[in-house]
C-alpha cells in the first residue's frame, strides 16, 4: 500500500512536470535587462545598457527621477548615498549638481535625453519607463502631472515603430494621469505582492491590461486567472538564473532580471527548450 502511494505521488508529479516542461517549449517568455542589470553592472548607465545590449538583449527597465529645476534622471534611489559619491535627496538638487556626480561604479549620471538618444535607432525593443515619485511628498500634483507629460512626449517623440514602449509604476497616481491624457500610452501596474485575485482585481478596475507581480507567492494558477482576464504578467524580481527558470513554469510573459548575462547563458546553455526572448 505505502508502494502504491509513492508510485502515484510519483506519476502526479512528473506529470505535472512534463506539463510545464510542454508548456514552457510552447510559450516565449520576453526576458529584459533590470536597470542594465544591476546585479553585474554599475546599474542605470548607459555602460550598463550597452554591456545588455551586446549580449543580445533588446529588453530593458530603468528609472526616471526629476531634479528641482526639471531635469529627467536615470536613477532609482530618491536619495544619492547607495549608488553615488552624492548625498541628499535628487529632487532637491540642480541637474548642475546631479551631472557633477559619479556613481560608485565611477560613471556619468544617466540622463532621459541621452537614454533615449541611444535607445532611438535600435531594433526590437521592449523598455519598461519606471515612474519614482514615491516618496509622494517630493510629487505634489502640480509636479507630478507635468512630470508625467514629460516623458510621454519624450518617449513618444523617438519610440521606434516596432518597439514596446511601456510606462510603468506602483504610483497609482501617475498612471492614472497618464491614462486619462493620453489613452494610447501602454501602462504596466507594479505590486509589490503576487499575481493573485487581489491584484488581477486591482489592475482590472484601473483598465491597466500588464500587471507588475512578485514571484514570491504567485503560482500557475494565479498566472493563468490573469490570462484568462486578458492581463499581461510581468514577474519581478529576478535575481538569478533559477528566477527566470521558475517564473517562466509559472508562465509569465515577462520577466525581469538583475543578472541578465547568468540568465542568458544558463538558459541558452542548460535549457535551450525554454523560448526566451531577450
Amino acid at each position: 500500500m505505502i508502494n502504491m502511494k509513492r508510485h502515484l505521488l510519483i506519476t502526479a508529479a512528473l506529470s505535472l512536470l512534463l506539463g510545464w516542461t510542454l508548456a514552457a517549449q510552447t510559450q516565449e517568455v520576453r526576458i529584459f535587462s533590470h536597470r542594465g542589470g544591476r546585479m553585474e553592472y554599475d546599474e542605470n548607465t548607459l555602460s550598463a545598457f550597452q554591456a545588455s545590449y551586446d549580449a543580445g538583449y533588446r529588453g530593458f527597465e530603468t528609472d526616471i527621477r526629476m531634479t528641482r529645476d526639471g531635469a529627467f534622471v536615470i536613477t532609482h534611489d530618491h536619495t544619492l548615498d547607495r549608488t553615488t559619491n552624492g548625498h541628499g535627496i535628487i529632487e532637491e538638487k540642480t541637474e548642475a549638481e546631479v551631472r557633477a556626480l559619479r556613481t560608485k561604479g565611477g560613471h556619468k549620471m544617466l540622463f532621459l535625453d541621452e537614454l533615449l538618444d541611444w535607445l532611438k535607432d535600435k531594433k526590437g525593443l521592449y523598455v519598461e519607463f519606471e515612474l519614482k515619485t514615491r516618496p509622494e511628498h517630493l510629487y505634489p500634483k502640480e509636479r507630478l502631472e507635468p512630470y508625467c507629460d514629460h516623458i510621454y512626449h519624450a518617449i513618444k517623440a523617438v519610440q521606434p515603430a516596432d518597439a514596446q514602449f511601456v510606462i510603468t509604476s506602483g504610483d497609482t497616481r501617475g498612471l492614472r494621469y497618464i491614462q486619462q491624457k493620453y489613452p494610447d500610452a501602454d501602462l504596466l501596474l507594479i505590486v509589490g505582492r503576487p499575481c493573485n485575485d487581489e491584484t488581477i482585481a486591482l489592475c482590472k478596475a484601473m483598465g491597466i491590461k500588464r500587471l507588475g507581480a512578485k514571484i514570491e507567492g504567485t503560482s500557475r494558477k494565479d498566472v493563468e486567472k490573469a490570462h484568462k482576464e486578458g492581463l499581461i504578467v510581468s514577474l519581478w524580481p529576478g535575481h538569478c538564473p533559477e528566477d527566470a527558470v521558475l517564473g517562466t513554469y509559472l508562465g509569465a510573459d515577462y520577466l525581469c532580471t538583475d543578472t541578465p548575462i547568468a540568465v542568458k547563458t544558463f538558459l541558452d546553455g542548460k535549457m535551450p527548450w525554454i523560448k526566451a526572448r531577450y
